[in-house]
Order: structure tokens, then sequence, then C-alpha cells
């Protein structure tokens, strides 16, 4: 822990405070929050960004999509608009954001929507002629003006949210009492090879009367271009550069990188200048530049297509996955609205 952040722990102690009373006053409906008759799930964590949020909800998009008509809505971070959109053929990505986008990129039969205004998206979303069953909400479980029914609460393995403290003194957004409005808690980014006494001591200290499930990434066998498909491990073998605009970029390059690669590493969600890209051009030096799905999005259109190709990733679970499903599609399945639609304040 560094020095600027054992100084800034006057500010932690008040910022905790500020966090748990609204929490507390939410709680006790001092605060309302609105609900939905349709089934809402939210995503979410206790910590700043890099715990895994986009192949969770594209986890969830997988098991639900075949079976029910799906929404996502997110606040779209640092997109260059503010109000309500709902993703179509002619929205660009710096209208959604970098992640909206990719589900939409990805996942044609989903609807996809972006409101800082979560109550407004989700009333929009139920006004459509083809309204949703479901909404999966991004970034979520601190937004408590929406009750969802349902939430899901991620901590990475390398930085579980039990071992840390409040911002700024830690990474925590609220307190980690905030636990106890997870419905499930997936410890995310765990190494392959995760013993099961390693699950337990986890699961003892996490300290919850709920499902606790493992992930790990698992990066795809080929990586895309925008013209074509190559084998990810033809790839990794080739002299390349690595560009990374992600919270927590280090497993990736690590999975990526040899000897000889360039490695480029800018802030999350970040939005490339042109003096940024020419600089990209002239280092890449025209070989073959790989970064990721989420960065892609951005970079597309920007650098030379036969050039960029980005590496899928997908949130696999490690235990217990058909128990996972089965508790999201019971959910779902139980809590599917009926024809009218109808909100509360609760």
């Amino acid at each position: 822990m560094n020095f600027l952040r054992k100084i800034l722990f006057p500010v932690a102690f008040v910022y905790w405070i500020v966090t748990w009373v609204r929490n507390y006053f939410y709680d006790k409906q001092v605060f309302k929050s609105k609900s939905f008759d349709l089934p809402i799930i939210a995503v979410g964590n206790l910590s700043v960004g890099g715990t895994g949020k986009t192949p969770q909800i594209e986890y969830l998009i997988r098991l639900l999509h075949d079976k029910f008509k799906v929404a996502t809505l997110s606040r779209g971070y640092k997109r260059e608009t503010n109000d309500f959109i709902l993703a179509d053929d002619s929205t660009t990505v710096k209208q959604l954001g970098d992640e909206p986008f990719q589900f939409f990129t990805k996942f044609p039969k989903v609807k996809v929507a972006v409101d800082a205004d979560r109550i407004n998206g989700i009333t929009q979303l139920l006004k459509l002629d083809d309204a949703p069953d479901v909404i999966l909400l991004d970034d979520a479980f601190q937004h408590r003006k929406v009750k969802a029914g349902f939430y899901i609460l991620l901590t990475t393995y390398s930085e579980l949210f039990y071992d840390d403290y409040i911002l700024p003194f830690g990474n925590l957004r609220e307190p980690s009492s905030g636990k106890k409005r997870a419905n499930m808690i997936i410890v995310t980014k765990c190494p392959v090879d995760i013993s099961e006494l390693a699950m337990s001591e986890i699961k003892k200290n996490l300290d919850v009367d709920v499902p606790v499930f493992f992930s790990k990434i698992e990066y795809d066998e080929f990586a895309c271009s925008e013209i074509e498909s190559i084998n990810a491990m033809d790839l990794m073998q080739t002299e390349k550069t690595i560009i990374t605009g992600i919270a927590k970029p280090f497993p990736f390059i690590r999975h990526l990188k040899k000897e000889n690669d360039l490695v480029l590493e800018f802030s999350d969600h970040h939005n490339f200048t042109e003096k940024e890209i020419d600089n990209i051009k002239e280092l890449a030096n025209n070989k073959t530049i790989v970064t990721t799905e989420k960065d892609f999005m951005r970079l597309q259109g920007s650098l030379p297509k036969e050039q960029l190709f980005y590496l899928p990733i997908k949130s696999s679970i490690l235990n217990d996955a058909d128990v996972l499903d089965k508790i999201i599609l019971d959910y779902v399945g139980e809590n599917r609205r009926n024809s009218s639609v109808h909100s509360k304040d609760s």
C-alpha cells in the first residue's frame, strides 16, 4: 500500500460513513427504490473496475437468449451521448460506449440500451412493442434507485473484497457489508488449477449464505480482425504490438507477450486521439497489432484492418456450472412478466 493511500485514511473513513449511511437509508426504505415486474439481474462489484463484468454479462446472454427475450442496460461509460439510446445498425461506438457496442456487435438478437438513468432506461425498454423478458443491468450493484430481483456480486481471485479497504485507502466503492445484497457471488479470474481447499477457504472468508461460484477467463482459439480470423497460437508467435485500454491488463499481456513484442498500455475505456493513433502506426511499423475485444470496438476504423486483431475472451465456471445455470434460469422463468407491465416503489 503506497504512502499516498496511507495519508488518505481519514478521507476513507468519511467515505465509509457516507456510503454506509446511504445504504442504510435504502435498506430502511428512507430512500426509495423502484422495482419492476419482470426479471432484472444486476451484475457488479464492491471494488473499482476490472472484475470481469463484461464476460459475465456475456455468459448470461449466452445462457438466456435462446429461451427469453434479453436486453442489456448499461450506463455507457465515456460515450459522447447522455440520454437513452437503443442500439441499431446506425449506432456508433461513440454513442453507446465500448462495452455495450461489443454486446450489440456479438449478439444481434439482444436489445442493447444505454442510459445513466436506469429507471428511465428500463421504462423505455418496457415501452417497446417487442419488450424484453429479462433485463441485465451492467455495473449496477451500487445503483440502489433500481431494485433488481437478482444481484450477482463479482470479486477477483487476486483481489478479494474481504482483504480490501474503502476508497481512497483501498479499492472498495462501499463497505464489504454490501455483500449482503448479493443473491450469488462469483470469484472471477481464478487460476485454472485452483484447488478445492482454496475454494473452501475463500467461501469461509466470504462468510455469506448465498451460492459461491468460481470462474476463469478463457481465451479464444482464434484472433479476429475485420477481414479474417487466425489461429491464436500462431498470433502469439508473431512479433507484434499489444495495445490495452482496460482496467487490469496484466493477465491479457502475460497471455500474449513474447520477448520482442511492444506493449502500449492506456487507461480503462481510453478514447484514442489522432496523435496517439499516428504514434501507434509508427511504433507498430506494419507489424501485427493485437488488442482486447473491448479496445477493438474503439480502434477499428482507425488502424489498418489487415494489421488490427483482437483476442476474444469468455467467462468459464469452474465449479457446479449446471447449478449456477439452473439458479439463473429458474429465477427468470419464475419471474417472467405477464402481458401488463407495472413498476412500483419500495
